[in-house]
């Protein structure tokens, strides 16, 4: 069996990156971040992703990686917006698309 390197979730984007890797990817994320919510209409604009605070140390002195990807999981997920027509979520960026060709669902 082959056994896969520790990863971590981004807080941001929800993709997984290696432990050493994370470090370098999480302010290069916020700021592409930043930069794709400025270019959203107001309405859209949401408010800054905090990274989420998980002080799960196990007994050997790591942290509980698994709490970590939960907690980033959660707030990956907490970025989406509903539509307002069917209410599947999506990245607001997406949102704007999405809705272009969301049609009401027809009454029977």
């Amino acid at each position: 069996m082959i056994r896969r390197p520790p990863t971590v979730i981004c807080y941001i984007c929800g993709r997984e990156y290696g432990t050493k890797s994370i470090a370098i990817h999480e302010p290069q994320c916020l700021k592409k971040w930043h930069n794709e919510n400025n270019l959203l209409p107001k309405e859209l604009r949401r408010s800054e992703p905090k990274k989420p605070e998980v002080r799960t140390i196990t007994a050997k002195g790591f942290y509980d990686l698994d709490a970590l990807n939960e907690a980033a999981w959660t707030s990956a997920l907490s970025q989406l917006v509903p539509c307002n027509i069917c209410g599947r979520t999506f990245l607001p960026d997406r949102l704007i698309v999405h809705q272009r060709s969301c049609k009401p669902k027809a009454a029977k």
